[in-house]
């Protein structure tokens, strides 16, 4: 039987940190550092290969599978709005936590110096602004501009759905065939993916030691602080103030479905045991939860979107870089528009990973260093964006006059 890919990244990481620290006791480090890390180098060139077009392909062919006439009724103005702020909101707590608690300064984990072309000013906001918008959309793809090529996606997707029929159908098919080339393409990557995590952390552990593994308790101390910030503190306000919905009963009817995306990691997979809670057990109808949940299985991550967040700024942090306000917007917009079409992908949190790195300069070698703890944070985001979808559903459900078990009394 088959293990599956996280099951074979674990190992692959356990099997890299023990290589690592035999190649220091027996003196082939040297080895590890510049002949077996061309694994992990092929790995990294595989990300960036399928990255910017399979971002584009995801996220144009999102927006055109949302993006009919549906999306502009009520309730699915209101699904949107939703999602777009508990992202905002998840993203932004992440990175009040991440630069006060500041886990990577003063951490020593072997990684090269200051990755060339980033600096700690970095451009003015009202520049990052302007920048969005691409004044050729070609040449943000040649240059790898994420922002621009991101933003240029929603809007070509957008304009995709408003235009005739007959076209709009041709472009949409286009665009969906196209992505689930890349899904492919992206699926043959990532077969590579335990063998490049192994070259990885090998290299990381043959280079540092086990001191590379230290300021990661305080990192995932972080992350996981952020997340439940985000699930037991600003969902359950919403839930009260905009849904007036109880959030004990609430999490209640939910607690099969949060136990499954927990064991499972995978939104998707947990998406029938989402709707079928949140109908049997919390009452919203099914009209709502086939539109909203699925609808937040393709465009809402606030768990993962958070986690990437405090992630990037954990390795600026261990570069000795302080990221300035413009660097650290360019991460919030990043994470809340990758997310739209990143939630389809496999293994969404790593692609989502390297588009923020990208996007502020960072080198992808620094993923190796936060995959050695992915599982673990994987799990919990997993059981936020659960969480979240189904506070969403609740809500819209409220909203749109459904009188449900879990609602506030009187």
């Amino acid at each position: 039987m088959k293990l599956k890919l996280h099951w074979q990244i674990i190992i692959a990481m356990g099997a890299g940190l023990i290589i690592g620290l035999m190649s220091r006791s027996y003196g082939f480090d040297g080895f590890v550092s510049n002949q077996l890390s061309i694994v992990g180098d092929l790995f990294l060139r595989g990300l960036r290969m399928v990255m910017i077009p399979l971002i584009i392909t995801s996220i144009i062919s999102g927006v055109t599978s949302v993006g009919s006439k549906e999306n502009l009724e009520r309730m699915g103005i209101r699904t949107f709005i939703y999602y777009m702020s508990t992202s905002l909101l998840a993203i932004v707590t992440g990175l009040v936590l991440v630069n006060v608690i500041r886990p990577g300064v003063g951490a020593k984990l072997g990684l090269e110096a200051i990755p060339k072309g980033l600096t700690a000013n970095g451009e003015r906001f009202i520049d990052t602004l302007i920048n969005i918008i691409p004044k050729n959309p070609f040449k943000a793809i040649v240059d790898g501009d994420m922002l621009s090529i991101i933003f240029f996606s929603l809007l070509l997707g957008f304009c995709i759905t408003i235009v005739n029929r007959k076209y709009r159908d041709t472009l949409t098919n286009f665009f969906q065939g196209l992505f689930e080339v890349m899904m492919k393409i992206t699926h043959i990557v990532l077969f590579f993916a335990p063998y490049g995590i192994f070259s990885l952390i090998a290299k990381l552990v043959a280079q540092t030691g086990t001191e590379a593994f230290g300021p990661l308790g305080a990192y995932m101390l972080t992350v996981a602080s952020a997340l439940l910030i985000h699930a037991f503190i600003t969902l359950p306000i919403l839930l009260i103030v905009v849904g007036k919905i109880r959030p004990q009963k609430h999490i209640k009817a939910m607690s099969t479905a949060l136990l499954t995306a927990f064991s499972t990691s995978s939104s998707s997979a947990t998406l029938p045991v989402t709707m079928e809670s949140i109908e049997e057990n919390a009452g919203v109808s099914n009209k709502v939860s086939s539109f909203v949940l699925p609808l937040g299985a393709t465009i809402n991550m606030d768990g993962t979107a958070l986690y990437e967040c405090v992630a990037v700024v954990f390795i600026a942090q261990v570069y000795g870089i302080d990221l300035s306000f413009a660097q650290q917007f360019v991460v919030v917009i990043t994470a809340l528009l990758a997310s739209i079409g990143a939630a389809g992908i496999p293994m969404a949190g790593l692609v989502m990973m390297a588009v923020i790195l990208n996007a502020v300069g960072l080198p992808l070698e620094a993923v190796g260093l936060i995959l050695a703890v992915d599982r673990v944070l994987d799990m919990l985001r997993t059981t936020v964006n659960v969480w979240s979808d189904s506070c969403g559903a609740a809500i819209i459900a409220s909203k749109e006059g459904e009188k449900l078990p879990i609602a506030l009394k009187g």
